[in-house]
């Protein structure tokens, strides 16, 4: 027959048991770094989902135009000079054509554009 004999481990208060640290594999450092990212872009795309959304109102925006008319001969960059001489006449170009909703900057005399209130004196 063969005996098994039990030893017990018994510490005294003043001992203390030595601890081995704690080290972190590769593959460990992947599947951490994979959480991470995960809930950072779970936050991201909750913030994108539940943020604010765009508001209409039921009111229409207070934009007032004023009229002018082309002359004979005139360009619209020279309609342009005339109405923002301050301004600088390929942005007026662009957004005269923009507003008149124009195939090009060409005009006919006696056409009549819409003229934007900051443009106008």
């Amino acid at each position: 027959m063969s005996s098994i004999s039990s030893s017990t481990l018994s510490t005294t208060p003043g001992t203390s048991v030595p601890r081995t640290r704690l080290r972190i594999t590769r593959r460990g450092r992947r599947v951490v770094g994979a959480a991470v990212a995960l809930g950072a872009g779970a936050i991201v795309a909750a913030g994108l989902l539940l943020g604010p959304g765009a508001v209409a109102s039921d009111q229409a925006a207070d934009v007032s135009f004023a009229q002018v008319t082309v002359e004979g001969g005139e360009s619209l960059w020279q309609v342009a000079s005339e109405i923002a001489p301050t301004k600088d006449p390929r942005d007026v170009v662009s957004d005269l054509v923009r507003l008149n909703n124009l195939p090009s900057a060409e005009v006919a005399a006696g056409q009549t554009l819409a003229v934007p209130e900051k443009y106008s004196r």
